[in-house]
């Protein structure tokens, strides 16, 4: 079979085009940003791709064309399936009927988490030796890739919210049919699809609704928004985590760098491992409760998350010169930037946060983030954002209540400059963005070296 991609070289739909190369299948693609890493990875496992999104790339026909959720009517290529009537689908409905049916699928879904939450489960399940297939919207370091086939009825899926394809506005979760269910958190986001949370919750109890009588879903405990979606009807048995519920984590370090696990007031083991955050616990927690439904022991589950390296772009140390540590982050969201702020926090004592924001998402971009930016910040002792000409927001009286401990720059050449005169020996430089932010990480350690003379 001949698959065509389009919008190939983003992290799901490249990970779509391996699994497909993976089971035989010819896959070409086209993208408007064909660019290392995706584009070097797809090329390494004889993937063609074409820049832009013209017509001809779909002739001669493929088999089926399968659509990125970032195309739109209008692009040249949308319109010519369209037009001749082409065999086409999304990538998560690809995914389902080609690869997921007959599987036991676990899927991780929520606001935040998800990624290194997927990565935790698929890296328990393949110590546990259950070589377990996964598509996963980040690069577990464990594994090196986003995406494999795996050989055991076990596939882990990083189940995201955001809409299917501009045929289907369904949330691409609602495809993968799993048997376990993560649900770690919900808030609103995603403010270019969804209005309100509401919404949101809507297309989580779609999810609710697919999971068996015979699965397991597992969330946390007293979360209200997630309270009003399992009240819209549940079918599946539930196991909770958190204070006071089913699986619970006991901390011997503050910064959640070790703690005890307990499961239904029995002492389950100790954790032991490098990474940090109240976050990554109850990321633990979840992962813990669900491979154990898919038969590992939870003392053999405690055991592989001690060995669990984490994932690129989830507090990645990019490099350390002259005492100081970049580190990349992903967080997006004002949740996300004070849980991984207050990690940080935890694990360096009172050695400065430099930290460097650009408010990228759709959601930050159209401001509805702005009354809890500056609050999330807390925790860093200098905050530099990145405020371009379009951002369409006053980003100094955003972070006014910051003071002095916060400035705003146009450009990331800027950022880079300043940063680097500042820092010291010590310090903690964490970027955060959901994009690559002009490399902007490799530009800070290259500005520290020439300034170190090294």
């Amino acid at each position: 079979m001949h698959l065509h991609i389009l919008g190939i070289c983003g992290t799901f739909m490249g990970g779509i085009a391996l699994l497909a190369r993976a089971m035989g299948h010819r896959v070409t693609g086209s993208d408007a940003n064909v660019y290392p890493p995706m584009s070097t990875q797809l090329e390494a496992a004889g993937i063609g791709l074409m820049e832009g999104y013209e017509a001809s790339h779909l002739e001669p026909t493929p088999d089926v064309v399968v659509v990125g959720n970032a195309m739109k009517r209008g692009i040249p290529a949308v319109e010519f399936l369209l037009d001749r009537g082409l065999n086409y689908c999304s990538g998560p409905a690809w995914l389902k009927e080609h690869l997921l049916r007959g599987r036991w699928v676990l899927a991780a879904a929520g606001t935040h988490g998800k990624t290194t939450t997927a990565s935790m489960l698929a890296w328990v399940l393949e110590d546990a030796g259950l070589d377990p297939g996964f598509l996963i919207g980040g690069v577990p370091l464990d594994f090196g890739v986003s995406a494999r086939l795996g050989s055991a009825p076990f596939f882990v899926v990083e189940a995201d919210e955001y809409d299917t394809a501009f045929f289907d506005k369904r949330s691409k979760f609602v495809h993968y049919g799993p048997r376990t269910l993560i649900l770690n958190n919900l808030e609103f986001d995603h403010a270019d699809i969804f209005d309100d949370l509401s919404q949101i919750q809507r297309q989580f109890h779609h999810l609710v609704r697919t999971v068996p009588g015979g699965g397991l879903i597992v969330r946390p405990g007293a979360t209200p928004a997630l309270d009003e979606v399992i009240a819209m009807g549940c079918w599946t048995p539930l196991e909770t985590f958190g204070a006071d519920h089913d699986w619970q984590a006991e901390l011997i370090e503050p910064d959640g760098s070790a703690f005890q696990v307990e499961y239904r007031g029995e002492t389950a083991g100790t954790l032991r491992w490098g990474q940090t955050g109240l976050h990554n616990v109850q990321n633990a927690l979840a992962t813990l409760a669900a491979a154990r439904h898919a038969g590992v022991p939870v003392a053999q589950g405690i055991s592989a998350l001690g060995r669990f390296q984490g994932v690129k772009r989830r507090m990645e140390l990019r490099g350390e010169v002259r005492g100081v540590r970049v580190f990349d982050d992903f967080a997006h969201h004002p949740t996300a930037i004070a849980t991984t702020l207050q990690g940080l926090r935890q694990r360096v004592g009172r050695q400065r946060i430099l930290t460097v924001l650009e408010p990228r998402s759709n959601t930050m971009r159209l401001g509805l983030h702005n009354r809890e930016l500056a609050a999330s910040l807390l925790d860093a002792d200098l905050v530099y954002l990145y405020a371009p000409p379009d951002l369409g927001w006053d980003a100094a009286g955003v972070l006014a209540g910051l003071g002095e401990r916060a400035e705003i720059l146009d450009s990331v050449e800027k950022i880079v400059a300043r940063v680097a005169a500042e820092s010291r020996d010590g310090d903690q430089v964490l970027v955060m963005s959901n994009g690559g932010f002009g490399g902007i990480h490799q530009k800070l350690l290259d500005a520290l070296r020439l300034q170190d003379g090294a």
